[in-house]
């Protein structure tokens, strides 16, 4: 953004930078170290998903600024599968720029310190359904390209998100239109790799205390 006021004096320019910042090769070092343990200590759900993680754990040994949409080799994202309490239903977005049906998730910001901090962070924003529970142990990692800065990669750690009774959602100026869908019967079109993700999102329901 442009500044709407002068530069103050040298001597007033004492503010360190943020500690999350996420551009050269500064970037969120409490965020990094948290995707780099979690992807270390995690069990992929499949085949595809192991190699995805490992490429991941690849790209975050260039440092904390492959988290942010400035690496042009590829970034880390954070999406969320959102089930209705009764595990019965998903809620899905219909993105604005893809015109499909798609989980919701986003960029890691500054002030995230953990994945599944940014996937709960972005689940609520663009659901705008408050007292989700994020389950902490990834269900996905895939990768697929994107356009950001020219053209890039989204190293996507998704994670199964739960909604409380009667919740009710709110559309986002992210998206065209919210939907719940059962299970069984997802909408067209649907972005690659988001079916996937509901068998690992029941099996962690299932697991989940009553």
């Amino acid at each position: 953004m442009p500044d709407a006021f002068p530069a103050p004096p040298p001597a007033a320019a004492t503010t360190p930078p943020h500690p999350a910042r996420p551009d050269g090769a500064g970037g969120n070092a409490a965020l990094h170290a948290d995707a780099v343990a979690v992807l270390t200590g995690w069990t992929p759900t499949g085949p595809a998903a192991a190699g995805a993680r490992d490429r991941t754990l690849d790209l975050l040994a260039d440092g904390p600024v492959a988290l942010t949409r400035h690496h042009l080799p590829g970034h880390l994202t954070a999406s969320a599968l959102i089930l209705d309490a009764a595990g019965e239903r998903v809620l899905l977005c219909l993105h604005g720029k893809l015109h499909r049906w798609v989980q919701l998730g986003g960029h890691c910001e500054p002030g995230d310190a953990t994945l599944a901090g940014a996937a709960l962070r972005e689940a609520t924003e663009e659901s705008g359904i408050p007292g989700l529970v994020i389950d902490p142990v990834p269900i996905d990692v895939d990768i697929h390209p994107v356009r950001c800065q020219g053209g890039s990669l989204h190293h996507d750690v998704r994670f199964a998100v739960f909604a409380p009774p009667g919740a009710v959602e709110q559309v986002s100026d992210e998206s065209e239109a919210l939907g719940w869908f059962p299970t069984d019967r997802l909408p067209e079109p649907l972005a690659g790799g988001t079916a996937k993700l509901v068998a690992p999102a029941l099996a962690v329901h299932a697991r989940r205390p009553r």
